[in-house]
């Protein structure tokens, strides 16, 4: 009989700490991502630039006592983002205007490091404060290399934004080039455009102190103009398994309709694949201005089933 307690005590003892393991959608996502751009036609030097960025937390077991059953494996967890945006001004000027307002995003990603990567109430407002926060120290940066360098006094830039944190996307613009999401086959755009038609009578948009002028177009706000012209609009949707993200600048949307394009991302190849495709559709239709589109595909990494919500 004592060696039963003894067998029962030991079974005790060494059964699998029962702590369930948990894996957040942070750590069950993926984003694939791919971009091309294109020289206008008429253009010297592009004026676009664009970034995706992926950020990421980490727990992984250095050393320990415990039995490898009692610890989780290896974690991480993503969030991502993807920006595009189109230089307005002379063509040196604009290249230089969209080159700094992602660089400087970039950096200030590191420099304040809260990268949230779930989603609640809490982390979703914080992620709209601090996109406030980027653009205007982005909308600073453009502005003081204008300052510093008289041949840059017209540089300013459109910037369109996507931040994906487990099932949310926060999209923040401003300017004229765009973001769509694409769902079960209808392509929405999610951006407005901050533009009239040229010519046009801007006597109405006389508050603005430097209208911008870019093929066809007089866009009303841009990243660098008059702080009080740039606001940024943000705006918050959720996603679903299989949603395709779009981020283009007008030199597609000025050629290639929204059915067309749509048409082109429901065939569903890879998205760089996708990406070549529209940027010969622009190619083929003269393509004056210049041409970035960035292609995203978001998905779930498990079978976990999940609702699609409407896009609103």
């Amino acid at each position: 009989m004592a060696d039963e307690a003894k067998t029962r005590w030991r079974a005790i003892v060494s059964q699998p700490v029962d702590v369930a393991d948990f894996r957040p959608l942070s750590s069950d996502l993926a984003v694939e991502v791919a971009a091309v751009s294109l020289c206008g036609r008429l253009h010297t030097h592009n004026t676009d630039h664009y970034l995706a960025l992926r950020f990421g937390r980490l727990q992984e077991t250095l050393v320990t006592s415990l039995a490898a059953g009692d610890l989780p494996p290896r974690f991480e967890e993503y969030a991502y983002a993807m920006l595009v945006a189109d230089g307005l001004g002379e063509a040196e000027d604009g290249a230089r205007a969209s080159r700094v307002a992602l660089s400087t995003l970039a950096r200030l990603a590191i420099k304040y490091g809260r990268w949230n990567v779930r989603a609640d109430e809490e982390t979703l407002a914080e992620i709209v404060q601090q996109g406030e926060f980027f653009y205007r120290r982005a909308n600073d940066a453009i502005m003081h290399a204008r300052q510093a360098d008289l041949h840059l006094t017209d540089m300013a830039t459109s910037l369109t934004a996507l931040y994906i944190s487990e099932d949310h996307l926060t999209f923040a613009h401003v300017g004229h080039s765009r973001a769509y999401l694409l769902r079960n086959g209808e392509l929405v755009q999610l951006t407005k455009d901050h533009v009239v038609a040229y010519p046009a009578d801007v006597e109405q948009f006389q508050y603005i102190k430097q209208l911008k002028s870019d093929f066809g177009h007089i866009v009303l706000k841009a990243v660098g103009d008059d702080a009080a012209a740039a606001g940024v609009e943000i705006e918050q949707v959720t996603l679903s398994g299989g949603d395709r993200l779009l981020l283009c600048t007008n030199g597609l949307t000025d050629l290639i309709d929204d059915d067309r394009i749509a048409d082109t991302l429901a065939l569903k190849r890879q998205p760089g694949e996708d990406c070549e495709r529209l940027i010969d559709l622009a190619r083929s239709s003269g393509a004056p201005d210049d041409v970035t589109v960035m292609v995203a595909d978001y998905r779930h990494l498990s079978t976990r089933s999940t609702p699609t919500p409407p896009i609103s």
